[in-house]
């Protein structure tokens, strides 16, 4: 069993972005050499996260739409009170999705659906360097 670690880097404009991150994630596959495990892949911080999602501009509206209803900007949030950084919303909406998603590959290739697309999507208020962590294990 083989683990390695590599790193997707990325500047973020700052309010919801949603970005395809499948085709980084599949050349780093490529390059590990491994042919049967898991893909984990990891956003450190608590104002974003990684999920699956067929990535389509109708989709992609509405889970902007669906985070507001989740967590609406406007509303009056505690850690907002507290720090007045104003992305209270922007914890919770990252609290619900996770920074994590594992995907199994097999052959060099990742095991995800016909209309299943890996995505990045920033949550914080305001631009961000982020850096995310991408472990494979296998063989």
């Amino acid at each position: 069993m083989t683990t390695k670690t590599e790193h997707i880097t990325m500047d973020t404009t700052g309010g919801v972005q949603i970005i395809d991150i499948t085709g980084e994630v599949r050349k780093l596959l490529t390059t590990s050499d491994l042919q049967e495990g898991l893909a984990t892949v990891f956003v450190p911080g608590s104002t974003a996260t990684v999920t699956t999602i067929e990535y389509e501009p109708g989709l992609v509206a509405d889970m902007t739409k669906a985070l507001d209803r989740i967590a609406p900007k406007n509303s009056r949030y505690e850690h907002d009170q507290r720090w007045h950084d104003g992305n209270g919303h922007s914890h919770i909406r990252a609290s619900f999705l996770k920074p994590s998603v594992t995907i199994p590959f097999s052959h060099n290739t990742l095991m995800l659906g016909t209309w299943q697309q890996l995505v990045f999507i920033e949550l914080d208020v305001r631009p961000r360097n982020r850096t995310i962590i991408v472990q494979f294990i296998g063989d």
